[in-house]
């Protein structure tokens, strides 16, 4: 009987706290979204089963959790922590990402750039309520809507907040069907809504290749802190629009990214220890930054309107809120939205303009507050 009392004493079941609980009935919620809702599956269902694997509780010494310095978990989280698997992810992006959109009516990236308005002004939420400046940039952040950027940037200025930043960040990603069209029925007419808009001009192979030198060039120059994504993104993007390393592309948007993918999500969902996780500080983090995405969303539809004051083709607002970097799930609901007002209206092929401008804007947002907060 003393061996099975002992025995007894060494299981997950003797050790869970009701914040381990709570942490993985959070892990089921997000695994039932993303197979019955489909909100971004091959994001929320790895994190949903890596909150779970990272809050069955062990005995201490055994190290088997991220934050344990010799566990297997604790070397594929290295990535995470090192920045390493968000670059990879933005080759892949890159690989799979067409600027042709984005090149024929330049006019569109303003939108991208208007909705990084997020995550300056949810900065300065964050260093009102008491984060560091480090902190409340890593927060901040999380208004672009881009889980990768959020993760680069919060591993090299806040380390102790990446769990919970990168939860919140890709928490909203998968919920941008659900946060979006709120804001942009609040903030768009019937009328706007209906607006259509011209067909794209056709965009020339010679400037879909120039497009990603250029550009990188261009932005590593002015903000050198964003070379390490920006130039992972262009560099993809190069490999697709050559045409002479098509298995390279190939590669990069399909088996590398859904391997870092996993790594990343299962690694990133075990990092949200309840020890760790369950904090006054965590739940700041996640109020400030649905906060951070509404005011982006915002932002990108309301600078559509403005622009429209100067414009004699108008931009349909809706295509605003594609401004963050949620590719493609905000362009699809733009999409969406102007269809239940018009079916005939498609607005996707010009919602993906700012949608990659969006990509690349806070890419370059992140490295500039990474530049002027390193140490």
């Amino acid at each position: 009987m003393d061996f099975f009392v002992a025995f007894f004493k060494t299981t997950g079941l003797y050790l869970m706290t009701p914040g381990n609980v709570a942490m993985i009935v959070i892990g089921l919620i997000f695994i039932s979204l993303a197979i019955i809702k489909h909100y971004e599956p091959l994001l929320l269902l790895p994190i949903g089963f890596g909150m779970i694997v990272g809050n069955i509780p062990y005995v201490a010494g055994m190290n088997l959790g991220v934050y344990d310095a010799t566990s297997v978990m604790h070397y594929i989280y290295f990535g995470v922590s090192q920045g390493i698997f968000p670059p990879l992810i933005f080759l892949g992006i890159g690989a799979m990402t067409d600027f042709s959109t984005m090149l024929s009516n330049p006019k569109l990236i303003l939108l991208g750039a208007a909705a990084q308005i997020g995550i300056f002004l949810t900065l300065m939420g964050a260093l009102y309520l008491g984060f560091t400046p480090a902190e409340a940039s890593s927060i901040g952040i999380i208004g672009g809507a881009d889980g990768p950027t959020a993760i680069f940037l919060t591993s090299k200025l806040a380390p102790h907040l990446l769990g919970a930043v990168a939860i919140a960040a890709y928490s909203y990603m998968a919920l941008v069907p659900v946060i979006q069209p709120p804001v942009m029925y609040l903030l768009t007419t019937k009328k706007e809504r209906l607006i259509r808009m011209k067909p794209p001009r056709v965009v020339s192979q010679r400037e879909k290749i120039f497009f990603p030198i250029i550009a990188f060039v261009v932005s590593a120059l002015i903000v050198p802190g964003s070379l390490s994504l920006t130039g992972m993104l262009f560099f993809g993007n190069l490999l697709k629009e050559s045409f002479v390393t098509e298995r390279l592309a190939q590669t990069a948007r399909t088996a590398m990214i859904d391997i870092v993918t996993i790594l990343l999500g299962l690694t990133v969902g075990a990092s949200t220890q309840a020890q760790t996780f369950l904090t006054k500080q965590s739940i700041l983090i996640f109020v400030l930054g649905a906060t951070s995405f509404a005011v982006a969303t915002a932002g990108g539809i309301l600078f559509a309107k403005f622009m429209n004051l100067f414009l004699k083709d108008k931009i349909n607002p809706l295509i605003g809120a594609a401004g963050v970097s949620a590719v493609p799930d905000s362009a699809r609901v733009a999409q969406l939205i102007g269809q239940k007002e018009d079916p005939h209206n498609h607005l996707l092929m010009h919602a993906m303009a700012p949608n990659v401008a969006g990509v690349v804007g806070s890419a370059i947002a992140a490295g500039f507050l990474w530049s002027f907060l390193v140490k």
